[in-house]
Parts: structure tokens; sequence; C-alpha cells
């Protein structure tokens, strides 16, 4: 029993860990984007810009929906729409699709991120916080480094398509161990609670 909560920080670091590397893989694949897809710049340059106003804009209300139907609720509903759209953006046949998906990764990204903090900060005791936290941001920083690197073994091995579906196996073991190790934490309802 010890073990869960860092069974579940593993599920955590998982979802951040797409997150962040989602905002800057796909620098690195902008000519292949632009050559596969028969798109202008500004289409491209729109693939990425979506996904971080999407990621972004959003987060202090994803933030409260957590806290309203529980954060594992929240974080699994995201992790299962940040799929959905990486498969989505991996089939897509068109800018205008790559962009849509992205937009629908953004979102997803946004239910993730503030539930992956709150988390954490439940999950272990104010003593026992820094070391996860530590471990939470250092995860943020090497997804931010492999992005481009990951991005361009992709590209050039497999084709730009590739570094969206690369989510998927991350996406599901992380799905698989939160759904399984990570507290189901409900609101509580007062007398005076609507």
């Amino acid at each position: 029993m010890r073990e869960r909560p860092w069974v579940g920080l593993a599920a955590l670091c998982a979802c951040f860990f797409m997150v962040m590397l989602d905002s800057t893989i796909v620098t690195v694949a902008i000519p292949a984007i632009l050559t596969g897809l028969d798109a202008t710049l500004n289409q491209v340059i729109w693939v990425n810009s979506v996904y971080l106003l999407a990621n972004t804009v959003p987060l202090l209300i994803t933030g409260r929906l957590g806290d309203r139907f529980g954060p594992k609720r929240v974080l699994m509903v995201g992790l299962a729409v940040f799929l959905a759209a990486s498969v989505w953006c991996g089939f897509a046949t068109s800018a205008a699709a790559l962009i849509a998906a992205r937009a629908v990764q953004g979102l997803g990204a946004a239910l993730m991120t503030p539930q992956t903090l709150a988390f954490i900060t439940r999950l272990f005791p104010v003593e026992r916080r820094a070391v996860p936290i530590a471990v939470w941001g250092a995860v943020s920083g090497v997804a931010t480094i492999a992005g481009p690197v990951l991005g361009g073994l992709l590209v050039q091995h497999a084709g730009w398509e590739w570094i969206f579906l690369l989510n998927l196996p991350i996406g599901l073991a992380g799905l698989a161990v939160g759904a399984l190790f990570l507290p189901d934490w409900r609101p509580r309802r007062g007398c005076g609670s609507t």
C-alpha cells in the first residue's frame, strides 16, 4: 500500500510528459508536414499555436472541474480526449483536420495538467511532497528537451504522423496505471451545496 502513491505518480508523470512533449515535438516536423499535407507555412504554425492556446487558456476552468467532479475523473477524461486526438492527428489528411485535432488535443491536455499537480498535493503529505514535485518538474524539463530529439528521429525514420502516434503507448500505460492506482476522490457535498 505504501508504494501506491509512487505508482500513481508514475501515471501522473506519463500524462504530464505527453502534455509537455507535444508542445515542442511538432517544431522539427514542420517541413515534413508542409510537404505531406501540402500545407502553407501559416497553417503549420497554427498546428502548434492552437495546441498551446487550447492547453493554456482553459486551465483555470479545468482546474475547477477537478475540484467539482474529482481529479481522477477529469484526468481520465482528459487523457482519453488527448489520446483520441493524437490518433486523429496521426491520421489527418489535411492541414485543417490537423489544426482541429490539435485544438482537441490541447483541450485534453488542459483537462489533465491541473489534475496532475492536484493529485500530488493530495497523495503526499506536506513533509514528503518535495521529491514528488521535483520529479513532476523534472518530467517537464525532460519532455521539453526530448520533444525535438524524438520528433527528429521519428520524422526521419517513420514519418511525421508518428510524432502524434507516439502518445498511444505512453498514454495507454498511464491510463491503465491511473485507473488502478489513483484514488477516486469525490467532492464533499454539504447541506447547503447545490
